[in-house]
């Protein structure tokens, strides 16, 4: 019979309670903290995707709502809508640079 070795970094890692035994509840522990971990980052991922276009969107359809308001001679909304638009962009913008920075920076580690 073979035997089966570990790294100690791994096992220390593994062995919750700490008597130098990694039973199988601590194994089986260990291997659902990992996979929750990487649901975790995938659902993170998603997060991300879903913001980027979401402000993608939200940039492309502005300009629209300004032309949609304009055409529909409401000179008022055209205003405050064309007014506001610097402040949406410049916003926009720093969300998501903030939210990709966070998310580099989170990675380096």
């Amino acid at each position: 019979m073979a035997k089966t070795t570990i790294d100690a970094e791994a096992a220390a890692e593994m062995d919750v309670n700490g008597d130098g035994h990694i039973s199988a509840e601590e194994m089986a522990m260990h291997l659902e903290f990992k996979r929750k971990a990487l649901e975790d980052k995938d659902a993170q991922r998603d997060a991300i995707r879903k913001m980027a276009w979401f402000s993608l969107i939200g940039l492309l359809v502005y300009p629209l709502a300004i032309i949609l308001t304009s055409w529909l001679q409401l000179d008022t909304a055209a205003k405050l809508v064309a007014d506001i638009a610097p402040t949406y962009f410049a916003s926009i913008a720093v969300l998501v640079s903030a939210f990709f920075a966070a998310d580099a920076v989170g990675g380096k580690k």
